[in-house]
This record gives C-alpha cells, sequence and structure tokens, in this order.
C-alpha cells in the first residue's frame, strides 16, 4: 500500500492518540478525526483529546504481580506517549497509577498537535467509504456516534453491542470534614495515606443503602435494555443484588484503622487524589445513575462529607462494542474490508491501558501495512499478545463481552519445583503470576527490539 499518502484515524481518545503516535515514529503522515468540540458528546467536558471521562485511575502499576502493571512496564517499553503523559501526572494513589485528569488531556494534546506528522481534523465522520482504499483505524471508543455506529453495523451486517457506563462523583478536597475522616491507604500500601476514609456505622450504612434505593435515576430511554459492565457497576445495581453487596465491594471495612474512634466501621468509603494539587477527591467506586439533585442529598448522608462540594457529580453514558472475534482477523483488521482496522475500547477490551495497547498495536499493523512490511504480532506471553489474541481469536464470538488483562488470558506456564526426586509442586498463586510477570516482560522486549526499533525512522 505505499502509494497511499496517509493513515487516517477516527477518535481523539486514548487509542487514537496512540496510534496516531506509534504511527508518526515511521515518518508516515496521519489525518487525526476528532469530532470534538463540533460535535460533542454526553460525557465528555474539554476540547482535549485523551479526555478521561471516567475514572483518573489506570490501576495497579504493580509490574511483579498485577498483569496491568505488565501492561503499563510494556508500553514503557514500547515508548507510549499514554504511559509516558500518565507518568509526567501522576498523583498518590497507593500502588495505582492515577493522574491529574485536566494535566493529562492537556499534555496529550499538546504532544499531539505539535507533531509535525500528524493532522488534527475536527470533523464527525458518519461513514469509512469516504476513505476509498486508504488504511483507516476506528478508534472512536465508548461513545461511538450514532450515525457512524449505524454504518459500522450495516457494514459488518451484526447488530453492535451496547450497555451503559457510569461515573463517579467528585469532590472539593477542602469540603471534607477531617475531624471524621482520616487519610490511609488499604493495609497501608503506597505512600500509606493516599486516601480519605469516610466510616459508617451500621445504622449509617443502612440509611445510606436505602437513600440509593429511594433516590430519583437517570432514565435509560431507547437504551432501556442495556447491561453494564461489570467493572463500571453503578452503586444502584450493586444495591440491587442486596443490602451487604456494597460492604463487599468499595466499602469493604478492611485493612484500616480510624484514628478517631476506638471501633471497627461497618463499612467504609473511600476517596482518592484526581488532580495533582490535590484539590479534588474522586469517591472511589461510586459510578452512578442517580439524579443529580438526589446525588447530593445521597452521597452527604456519609460521615465526613455531609458539607461536601462536589466539582463533578457523577452520570451515565452509552458504551458501545464490535464483536471482534468474529468480524476482526487476529491483526485487528476488518475481514471484509481489510484497510479498516480496529482499536481502543470498541475492540472489546476495558480500561485505559488496555485501550492504549490495543491502540499501540493498530498503529503498528498500519504503518507496516502502508510500507508493504510484514508485522509479527507480540507473543502470547506478553501482556500486550495475550489480550488482542483474547480478543481477535481466542474468546467465544457468542459470550464475547469486555475483558480486561489479566493473567488467565496468558499460556498456563505449568512451572514447577522439583521437591525431590520423584515429586514435583507446581507453582500457582503470587510465585505463578511473578513468573509470567518477569516472563511477559521479557518476551516483549525481545519482541520489540527485533521487529520493531529498527523499522522505526
Amino acid at each position: 500500500m505505499n502509494d497511499l499518502k496517509k493513515i487516517n484515524i477516527i477518535g481523539g481518545g486514548l487509542a487514537g492518540c496512540e496510534a496516531a503516535y506509534q504511527i508518526s515514529k515511521f515518518g508516515i503522515k496521519v489525518h487525526l478525526y476528532e469530532m470534538r468540540p463540533k460535535v460533542n458528546t454526553e460525557a465528555h467536558k474539554t476540547k482535549f483529546l485523551a479526555e478521561l471521562v471516567c475514572s483518573n485511575s489506570f490501576r495497579s502499576d504493580d509490574k511483579e504481580y498485577n498483569a496491568v502493571g505488565v501492561l503499563h512496564e510494556e508500553l514503557r517499553i514500547a515508548d507510549s506517549l499514554i504511559m509516558k503523559i500518565a507518568d509526567l501526572n501522576k498523583v498518590p494513589a497507593g500502588s495505582a497509577l492515577a493522574v491529574d485528569r485536566d494535566g493529562f488531556a492537556k499534555n496529550v494534546h499538546s504532544e499531539i498537535t505539535k507533531n509535525q506528522n500528524i493532522t488534527i481534523i475536527n470533523e464527525e465522520i458518519q461513514s469509512l467509504d469516504r476513505f476509498n482504499d486508504e488504511l483507516v483505524i476506528v478508534a472512536t471508543g465508548p461513545l461511538t456516534s450514532n450515525k457512524l455506529t449505524e454504518f459500522i453495523k450495516n457494514k459488518t451486517e451484526q447488530k453492535s453491542l451496547a450497555f451503559y457506563d457510569a461515573i463517579a462523583p467528585i469532590v472539593y478536597r477542602d469540603s471534607i470534614n477531617m475531624k471524621v475522616a482520616w487519610k490511609q491507604s488499604r493495609y497501608d500500601k503506597g505512600e500509606g495515606d493516599d486516601y480519605i476514609n469516610c466510616p459508617l456505622s451500621k445504622d449509617e450504612y443502612y440509611k445510606f443503602i436505602n437513600a440509593i434505593i429511594e433516590a430519583p435515576k437517570m432514565e435509560f430511554k431507547e437504551f432501556e435494555k442495556t447491561p453494564f459492565f461489570e467493572g463500571c457497576m453503578p452503586i444502584e445495581e450493586i444495591v440491587r443484588r442486596g443490602p451487604e453487596t456494597l460492604r463487599f465491594g468499595p466499602m469493604k471495612p478492611v485493612g484500616l484503622t480510624n484514628p478517631h474512634k476506638n471501633e471497627e466501621p461497618y463499612a467504609i468509603v473511600q476517596l482518592r487524589q484526581d488532580n495533582l494539587s490535590g484539590s479534588l477527591y474522586n469517591i472511589v467506586g461510586f459510578q452512578t445513575k442517580m439524579k443529580h439533585g438526589a446525588q447530593k442529598d445521597v452521597f452527604k448522608l456519609i460521615p465526613g462529607l455531609e458539607r461536601s462540594e462536589f466539582a463533578r457529580l457523577g452520570g451515565l453514558h452509552r458504551n458501545t462494542f464490535i464483536n471482534s472475534p468474529k468480524i476482526l482477523d487476529t491483526y485487528l483488521r476488518l475481514k471484509s474490508s481489510p484497510n479498516i482496522i480496529f482499536a481502543g475500547q470498541i475492540t472489546g477490551v476495558e480500561g485505559y491501558v488496555e485501550s492504549s495497547a490495543i491502540g499501540f498495536i493498530s498503529g503498528l499493523v498500519a504503518a507496516f501495512d502502508f510500507n508493504n512490511m510484514k508485522l509479527n504480532l507480540p507473543p502470547e506471553t506478553s501482556a500486550h499478545g495475550s489480550i488482542l489474541k483474547h480478543i481477535t481469536l481466542n474468546a467465544n464470538p457468542e459470550t464475547f463481552q469486555p475483558m480486561n488483562i489479566n493473567f488467565g488470558l496468558m499460556p498456563d506456564i505449568n512451572h514447577y519445583e522439583l521437591v525431590n526426586e520423584k515429586k514435583k509442586k507446581y507453582i500457582k498463586g503470587r510465585e505463578k503470576k511473578k513468573i509470567q510477570a518477569i516472563n511477559a516482560l521479557k518476551t516483549f522486549n525481545d519482541w520489540y527490539s527485533e521487529n520493531i526499533i529498527e523499522k522505526i525512522n
């Protein structure tokens, strides 16, 4: 395809920006189409590329025992733009990597804008036919516009899957009552005081649960029967599964010691720093579909938040993804039209880091196709290779649902220790995860060094 002049990318989120950045390193021109701010979504608030609309957390940064931490490190090896900017905008979050969301988006936007190989075009793409046989990466994410969604459905002759994604509220730090709340990470991980904790007694907990149940909720409208993704479940949906369910989820009262009272709380609400200055904190795991007026009343029932002021209230938005294992090849290309490549959350990965990783791979696929080169995909033993193979090959198309990276996607290593000449002890649990993590990083580093570095201009 070396007669082409550029590669087109639709969507300026994490995956689209990562793909554009990786392609630019090959000296290839990129047209990056982002419909905002001309056409807004129900979740975005700014004009910047790579705006984070849900949590500000990239989850665990532990590269020894956590699969997403391994994915972080693989992206760093690959000179990922998203990870580079995330590291620059890091805020305290224990062993997790959380970022100042505004600083993060502004920095990504700046890097893409000043890149001479990338042209940003603020326009809504409603049909892929306009690109003819040119290479195009579709990285429109969970908020793909209705018109483009319809085009994709018709193009693939399939019903697009969709679900709601919920957003947690953010409060101002100086409005939190620290005579009731206190700073501490569970089991004192990270710096030991990265989270603000609000304790509830049994009576306070059930008063809070009843208020959630009785609060008016946002209407589903035409997406009434659309399911939620388990990893971003609204608290109302969790409560529907039983009044104690929240107490065994985001409100679990373990690994913490209340310095104000010599008694164990019945439940805990945690808040995590949301910006570098520490002026904003989001309520961890408290995505909600309650109406805005009701949210203020309900969340002020939490001890320590009785006088809280909100920088952002919770919300609800639609999420869409395609049936990747059925319609994509192993290189993320549409089987019926190989010039169309999909990337990010629309492929059925879940999470900021996973979206960035698939954006990274899609960028390489497009760049290699553009230059008529053969790309060897990352090994299945790596985090990148395992999640890529899951969404394009290993997952069951009949039951396909969004997936985070996890060690279960990697091949079973079956490592063992020799107890004696006749008996073997198979390694499990954390020991096994550590071996998988080490192996993943080694194989990814070897793959990147042998297949990618020398091809970059």
